[in-house]
């Protein structure tokens, strides 16, 4: 596949796939979902590449999902259309990249917003600028049932994520880093370094020890209910596109929605 929404690149062991739109804020678009899956595919069965970066050119990690890009051409999509797109590009590859073999970080500076926030947080580690943040506005700017992975609990805390999800506000790098959210906090200027070192770091372990070690891991938050819950939450996201809160949302037009967005991300 030529990318063109994202870059793919190995520097020794390590993978890196970049969003690559820095003058749309890195929103997610189709192509660029469907790129990174791809790139995610391509390093997972790369026996040469023992971790995978996930970060974003320019400015900020992304704005999150490209809504411009949905008003177009996903207004009117029925019921199963919604479910269909939706499962394959957002739950289905947020979890491909939560189950993947190999270590994933994501690398994150400035904007770190709705859809993905939940993209990072389905990788194994965070590296942050000190000018990264983290929001999901979703319920306050679409009235939708935050986004389709609800992973925020699991990461951040019960009561951290009602906050978020409830107020609409976002979260600093640094607050962050001080509920666990974030593994390592750097000047803006050190981050890709960084990222780096770590990746560099875990790639001298034995790659199936890691494989083996991740497993156990991820199956003892299967265990809690993780899953379950990610798969519950799914459906209610579903049913709430369906809402007279979000008809209401769309009537007004989705642009004010896309302000709210670009609210959060400019402060």
């Amino acid at each position: 596949m030529d990318y063109e929404a994202i870059s793919y690149e190995r520097s020794g062991a390590v993978a890196v796939i970049v969003q690559n739109r820095p003058d749309k804020r890195n929103a997610q678009d189709q192509r660029m979902l469907t790129e990174i899956e791809h790139a995610l595919g391509e390093a997972t069965r790369d026996a040469d590449v023992r971790v995978i970066v996930i970060g974003g050119a320019g400015d900020h990690f992304s704005a999150g999902h490209d809504l411009k890009e949905g008003e177009m051409k996903r207004s009117n999509f029925s019921v199963e259309e919604r479910w269909a797109y939706e499962e394959r590009h957002y739950y289905g590859l947020c979890l491909r990249i939560w189950d993947c073999p190999k270590p994933t970080i994501a690398r994150i500076q400035g904007a770190c917003v709705a859809g993905a926030f939940m993209m990072a947080n389905m990788c194994d580690l965070i590296v942050a600028a000190e000018d990264a943040y983290f929001a999901d506005p979703v319920v306050h700017s679409m009235g939708a049932a935050a986004v389709e992975v609800l992973v925020h609990p699991w990461v951040m805390g019960l009561r951290r994520a009602k906050e978020m999800l409830f107020t609409g506000e976002r979260m600093t790098a640094a607050e962050a880093r001080e509920i666990g959210l974030v593994n390592r906090l750097v000047p803006r200027a050190e981050l890709d370094e960084a990222t780096m070192a770590l990746a560099l770091r875990i790639a001298e372990a034995p790659p199936f020890g890691i494989r083996l070690t991740k497993r156990s891991l991820n199956n003892g938050q299967d265990l809690a209910g993780f899953r379950a819950a990610l798969e519950a939450h799914f459906t209610a996201h579903e049913l709430s596109h369906f809402t007279r809160e979000v008809g209401e949302t769309m009537a007004r037009g989705l642009g004010k929605a896309v302000d709210h967005g670009k609210r959060v991300i400019s402060g």
